[in-house]
């Protein structure tokens, strides 16, 4: 089609009026082409991708802003979501309000961002269901969401018109961590499309930070802060390869599955429980695919699932298994037929410089890195510039309080203000700003005291230039007071990972041994299962010929040891409980971490992994079942046993110990007789005897005397220390009359050797002094040295130095403690 203009004029009414009109043909491809751009750019830019420096798309931070601007603080009360709504679409966001309250609820759900920035009232929906409408639920910002938005009254980013020119608007928010990578993002463009999965705050912001201090960090250096993503709803990654592609180029991808544990959901059945489900998997889409795949043949040996989540519990789902099935089979059916196993695909797309970039990990966190800096420096300046505008009117002041009453005698002898300005400028050499301040000025603040306080602000104006033109003249030192915001920042909000890493599993195959007994056939490498103080247990398949676990670069708070034991991926294994059972496992099962990145805080609880009878029995110690040396518990009320090596039941568990009423196991462990055994109680007192003192019984037996007790004390620790081994005795003690953990108390290190050996059945030795009548020992360890103390908050603590006295009081402990182990390596 050929363009054509046309000019012509025509009657536009019976009156004889004539109005102009001009008619445009044009190509309708040209045309198309054109608009469709138009609306391509419109899409990609104004509502779909996310910037790279604050990781918010155009209505996200538009909402926040809004909501800042209302006044919305975590210390104020919800408002309802529709006004926020209305607020956002009538001063900055011209569409629809139904995706304004969509962008608004996605910011308050705990399941879809790593750390919600909106704190929502009311039914904010679920995986399976929609919110409530929003005349219905409430909001208000999250404290996180402040960090975002903090310093924007301080020129630290550019303000834009709004649609109407009447408002105007930030153009990215300072974003005090990086949004981006801690809570991802999704959207489709046109041509284009993002996906990018959330992160663990704290590792993010350890890469961001590295990358601060080196900034020719690599892709591997950073790795070792963020070694994958860490999604809201928990689960497992298996494979890392994928990961690692997406840091690379910014394109990947990997597979998450839910976690599960099998235990006896009644005295006959078992059962798979799901405490953990995929990302943006729910649990109704789970049952649903279970229930198609039962009714078309393709699982096999479920009897029936059960959704028993709750507010109190979390996430629950009971799957029945058949008798005559095997869990393990059935779940490997799970994973290839239902959402148990999810796919993700990480498509890094967001605006770099106001155009669409894909970009890897260090590309992300080095765009995070340039806008943090450039929003502290922007700040800085301001600061210094306000700063050097109040000593200007503080000097001026000084001169002026120096002959306070010629300058009131200049004010009376002026005629008006413009005459006063004037020859307060003249006779005392002052500004403009200076004389105008001076007369709005009230007489009180001209007083001698007012003076002390001017001279003293002069001084701290002074110190605080001098501090901010320091600041912006080194790039190191504006580069460590970014580290040390981000510091904070991950202390306040950080959480710890939920998100299993492991390596990808061996292939699974099932075949039959009957018609109803599917056998999984997996390959049987050697492992190394770890059991921490805190009742996490995890697996690290070893390298042919390794012996030993890399230590990781960075520990996990939870990295303590309570048991280790080497065994292989088919075998079984005991688990010791403080019931006096062994209940038998196979490690096949457990999640597996690669030996560099050994977290223990990211394994799995033993006490959902396990049946355990009730909360209050713990797991104490990891034992092979073809162990040959007697297995030895030592409990509460001193008795010892040494259970005799043979053919274990068949049972999941088998009682090992015959407990009297109150009693339980403290400590078991494997001990040959040439090993030394060890109680330590709760009034300080250590016995140390041989093992070959301990004659072996059957599983029935109920034990014999191991250490005479005082009255009133039981035993706090049993354990077996290896004929030859240069053992520590870690000994914590705090007051009794004080509630649990609200007392440090006093910590002591003493060597082994230190303390005779005594026959069975005596009281021991002193182990250490009390500083109060009321003191008692809460925990102890006996092992090979370093030991590591875990304090009640999670952290790991350095213990104190060994003691040169049995009954040395030790050193004061800065803070509680909770339990006591060995670290990885």
């Amino acid at each position: 089609m050929t363009p054509r203009n046309t000019d012509s004029t025509r009657p536009a009414s019976s009156s004889g009026d004539e109005i102009a009109e001009r008619i445009e043909d044009v190509d309708v491809s040209t045309e198309m082409q054109g608009s469709f751009l138009e609306y391509a750019y419109s899409v990609i830019y104004s509502r779909a991708l996310p910037d790279a420096r604050d990781g918010l798309k155009p209505v996200q931070r538009r909402i926040l802003f809004q909501m800042t601007e209302m006044g919305l603080r975590p210390d104020r009360g919800h408002v309802k979501s529709a006004r926020v709504v209305g607020e956002v679409m009538g001063k900055l966001h011209p569409h629809g309000d139904t995706a304004i309250y969509d962008a608004l609820v996605r910011l308050a759900q705990p399941f879809t961002l790593r750390v919600p920035l909106v704190d929502g009232h009311g039914n904010f929906g679920s995986l399976d269901d929609g919110p409530a409408a929003p005349r219905y639920t409430e909001a208000r910002l999250d404290a996180s969401a402040l960090a975002l938005t903090d310093g924007l009254d301080e020129d630290v980013v550019d303000f834009v018109p709004n649609y109407d020119n009447q408002f105007t608007q930030p153009d990215v928010l300072p974003a005090a961590f990086p949004n981006l990578l801690v809570n991802g993002a999704s959207g489709i463009a046109v041509g284009m499309a993002t996906n990018m999965a959330p992160h663990n705050l704290v590792e993010v912001i350890g890469a961001a930070r590295h990358l601060l201090a080196h900034p020719d960090a690599t892709l591997e250096d950073l790795m070792e802060y963020v070694p994958g993503p860490d999604l809201p709803s928990g689960g497992t990654i298996v494979g890392l390869d994928g990961i690692r592609d997406a840091y690379a180029t910014g394109r990947g991808a990997f597979k998450t599955r839910a976690r599960v544990s099998v235990e006896n959901i009644t005295a006959r059945k078992a059962g798979l429980v799901v405490t953990e489900l995929p990302y943006l998997v729910g649990p109704e889409k789970v049952i649903e695919k279970i229930k198609d795949g039962v009714g078309n043949k393709k699982l096999s040996g479920i009897s029936d699932v059960t959704d028993l989540t709750d507010r109190k519990h979390g996430l629950r789902l009971v799957i029945g298994i058949k008798t005559g099935f095997s869990p393990e089979a059935v779940l490997e059916q799970l994973y290839r037929y239902t959402p148990l196993e999810d796919s993700f695909s990480i498509n890094n797309v967001a605006l770099v410089d106001g155009g669409p970039r894909t970009l890897g990990l260090r590309e992300l966190l080095q765009v995070y890195v340039a806008h943090r800096l450039s929003v502290v420096t922007r700040r800085s300046r301001y600061r210094l510039d306000r700063r050097r505008e109040r000593l200007h009117l503080v000097e001026g002041l000084l001169v002026a309080i120096l002959d306070i009453d010629e300058v009131i005698q200049v004010i009376r002898a002026s005629d008006d203000t413009e005459q006063a300005r004037t020859r307060l400028m003249e006779v005392f050499d002052l500004s403009v700003v200076q004389s105008e301040y001076i007369l709005e000025l009230r007489l009180r603040r001209l007083t001698k005291f007012s003076r002390i306080e001017l001279e003293a602000e002069r001084d701290a104006l002074l110190r605080e230039i001098e501090e901010l033109e320091a600041l912006l003249a080194s790039d190191a030192a504006l580069r460590a007071l970014v580290s040390s915001e981000l510091e904070e920042i991950a202390d306040r909000f950080g959480t710890p990972r939920r998100t299993l890493l492991t390596a990808a599993r061996p292939s699974i195959a099932s075949t039959s041994r009957s018609k109803n007994a599917p056998v999984l056939e997996v390959a049987d490498v050697a492992c190394r299962v770890f059991l921490s103080t805190t009742g996490r247990i995890v697996r690290v398949d070893l390298a042919e010929g390794s012996d030993a676990i890399v230590p990781p670069s960075r520990r996990s708070k939870h990295d303590a040891i309570r048991s280790a034991l080497d065994t292989t991926s088919r075998s079984e294994i005991g688990a010791i409980t403080s019931r006096g059972r062994m209940v038998r496992f196979s490690p096949v099962d457990l999640p597996v971490v690669p030996p560099q990145s050994v977290q223990l805080g990211a394994g799995v609880k033993v006490s959902d992994y396990l049946a355990l009878t009730d909360r209050g029995e713990k797991v104490l110690a990891l034992v092979a079942l073809d162990e040959q040396r007697p297995i030895t518990l030592g409990t509460t009320s001193g008795i010892v046993k040494r259970v005799a090596p043979g053919e274990w039941p068949a049972r999941p568990d088998v009682e090992i110990i015959t407990l009297k009423p109150g009693d339980a196991v403290v400590g078991a462990a494997p001990a040959a007789d040439n090993d030394e055994l060890v109680f330590v109680t709760d009034d300080a007192q250590l016995l140390r005897f041989a093992a070959s003192s301990v004659r072996p019984q059957g599983r029935s037996a109920g034990g014999m005397a191991g250490i005479k007790l005082g009255s009133g004390a039981t035993a706090v620790h049993f354990g077996v220390v290896p004929a030859g081994s240069e053992a520590v005795v870690v000994t914590i003690a705090h007051n009794s009359t004080t509630l649990d953990g609200t007392d440090p108390g006093s910590g002591k290190v003493s060597d082994f050797s230190e303390f005779p050996a005594k026959g069975r059945a005596t009281g021991g030795v002193r182990a250490q002094r009390f500083l109060r009548g009321e003191d008692e020992i809460a925990l102890a360890w006996v092992g090979v040295p370093p030991a590591r103390a875990l304090g009640s908050d999670g952290s790991l603590r350095t213990l104190p130095e060994s003691g040169a006295k049995r009954d040395a009081s030790g050193v004061t402990l800065d803070a509680p403690v909770g339990s006591i182990g060995a670290p990885i390596a």
